[in-house]
């Protein structure tokens, strides 16, 4: 099954995208084996170069206006959501909204960012992307014009180039036309895939909805799409959106109830229904709800929550130990690292500091810039006697998290309660797994292989070609979480790529692990980018007083003057 990705490419004008050039959207692999190698070393970097199946999925993202009609504003993201439903119903692998809006959440774009070629590349490679869609519509004497763009991710090849118009009456036909054309093998009739959508009243309502400025506004338009269509069940799902984020969890919870079993958006209401009850602290209720998921369909978000709601009612419910569903959740999606922090957190509040110990370590091997992490890794140390690496998690732990510094805590060393991690059932996919390729290493061909990811990661960084620099930097740091060098790259990657506070706690992680100039001057810069020039400055001085020759120090310092 092939999933596709569709997206303006260019600027964003009140939230739309507007297109550019594709051709310059290309991904650089460079593969170098170093022969200084151990045997064993050399079949890890064999295993771990393999090439990856490419991804078919489908990117679709909101059209460019291209006149600015204002009437007609809703079309930009209309037909994006249009043209992924009918490309999935007529058998193609296009990406949900829910997933566009986590990879721009993740990537740290604001709604009217500027979206060169590249950042478009990230996008689609956060979401696994194969292809992305680009599109424009426009009113040409009440006809409606629609453009669409379908775009190779690995090479820039544009692959489709499909124009049709039509009243805007004829929005549903004109979307499935151009679907049809990008996957003509399918056999599924129109009146099939006309059935799939609600009356296009209820849809610019339901449009209008998602694009709300307030959730008053919002929250009218959707309800006036389900006056439209009772059984509009995605109009239900969103109004749950809208009451979650106003924190009002019983309405959240009335709007989803509704959803019947034989709706295809069943499901996700079920388990929208799990995470309001959680909030009303309706645990039995929310247990029964995941339970009926997970023995649906075991997922691991469904299995986590499990997990969560059994930590919440405490040690004398039934239905199983917390830890036996986080492992389950673990053992389903071991890149996930809230799974395994999760666990190691479980094994904690359940006095194991062996068992919470060893989770613990696997989580910041995941990810090393958790700050809870550390903490909670911290105290189980203490608690098993290993008082100096129990005071160096603490110490990175207040680096990482203005929640741990001293004197903002009452109690400072206790390990704070509601720390388990929810899930809300819609991820982002995951590097390929870094630990099965590497775990038959020794300790001395992991030090190698550290070097030689690292290395690796520093030739692809001077090409830019970021997505894979990243790539072997994780391959670096599973070896070694704390690698001072390898984080400062990262760092460098995340500040580059827009993704200031990654970066910040990258170098964070740098400067714990020992204090140079340039980890400094990287810092601030972060700082800088952040829109905090007192702590930028502060980081400038502290490279001066170790380097006074820095000229990056100097040059940071004459940006923040303005000079």
């Amino acid at each position: 099954m092939r999933r596709i990705l569709a997206l303006p490419l260019g600027k964003v004008s009140r939230g739309f995208l507007t297109v550019a050039s594709p051709h310059s959207l290309c991904v650089l692999l460079v593969l170098c084996v170093p022969v200084a190698l151990g045997a064993d070393a050399i079949r890890q970097v064999a295993s771990a170069s393999e090439p990856q199946t490419s991804s078919a999925r489908i990117l679709v993202m909101p059209f460019e206006n291209v006149s600015r009609e204002g009437r007609i504003f809703w079309l930009s993201e209309a037909s994006a959501v249009l043209l992924a439903d009918d490309l999935n119903a007529l058998g193609g692998d296009a990406i949900t909204r829910q997933e566009r809006l986590q990879a721009f959440e993740r990537l740290q774009l604001p709604p009217a960012a500027a979206l060169t070629d590249a950042t478009v590349i990230r996008i689609g490679q956060l979401v696994g992307a194969g292809q992305v869609v680009v599109g424009s519509l426009l009113l040409e004497n009440e006809s409606m014009v629609i453009r669409a763009r379908s775009i190779a991710l690995d090479t820039g090849r544009v692959l489709m180039d499909i124009t049709d118009r039509g009243p805007l009456t004829d929005l549903f036909a004109i979307v499935e036309r151009i679907a049809r054309r990008m996957e003509p093998a399918s056999t599924k009739s129109s009146a099939e895939i006309e059935a799939q959508h609600a009356p296009i009243a209820a849809f610019e309502d339901y449009i209008k909805g998602l694009l709300a400025e307030t959730p008053a506004n919002a929250i009218n338009y959707l309800n006036r799409a389900l006056a439209g269509q009772r059984s509009f069940d995605r109009a239900r799902l969103a109004l749950w959106d809208v009451y979650t984020e106003e924190s009002d969890y019983a309405q959240a919870l009335a709007a989803v109830t509704p959803v019947r079993d034989e709706s295809p958006w069943a499901r996700r209401a079920r388990f929208l229904a799990g995470l309001s009850q959680l909030e009303l602290k309706k645990l039995d209720d929310a247990f029964a709800t995941f339970k009926t998921l997970a023995d649906a369909q075991p997922t691991p978000t469904a299995l986590n929550n499990l997990g969560v709601v059994q930590l919440r009612r405490g040690a004398t419910s039934h239905g199983g130990l917390p830890a036996y569903y986080f492992k389950k959740a673990a053992d389903a999606d071991p890149d996930d690292a809230d799974y395994v922090f999760n666990l190691g957190y479980a094994y904690w509040q359940d006095r194991d500091p062996q068992a919470a110990i060893y989770w613990l370590r696997e989580a910041v091997r995941r990810n090393p810039a958790d700050a809870d992490a550390h903490f909670v890794l911290s105290a189980a140390l203490a608690s098993a006697g290993n008082a100096p690496e129990a005071a160096r998690e603490r110490e990175l732990a207040r680096r990482l998290s203005s929640v741990y510094e001293s004197g903002k805590r009452t109690g400072s060393d206790a390990v704070p309660k509601g720390l388990e991690r929810v899930k809300n059932g819609v991820e982002l996919p995951h590097a390929r797994r870094i630990e099965a390729q590497l775990a038959t290493a020794g300790q001395r061909d992991q030090a190698e292989l550290a070097t030689f990811y690292l290395d690796r990661a520093r030739r692809l960084f001077q090409q830019e070609d970021d997505r894979d620099a990243a790539v072997e930097l994780n391959h670096a740091l599973y070896l070694s979480p704390y690698l001072a060098d390898a984080q400062l790259l990262l760092g460098r990657i995340h500040l580059r790529n827009g993704r200031v506070h990654d970066a910040i706690a990258a170098f964070k992680i740098v400067l714990w692990s020992g204090e140079t100039a340039d980890a400094h001057v990287a810092l601030g810069e972060a700082y800088r980018q952040a829109k905090d020039p007192d702590a930028a400055r502060a980081e400038a001085e502290r490279a001066l007083v170790l380097d006074p020759a820095s000229a990056d120090a100097k040059q940071l310092l004459a940006r923040l003057e303005g000079r």
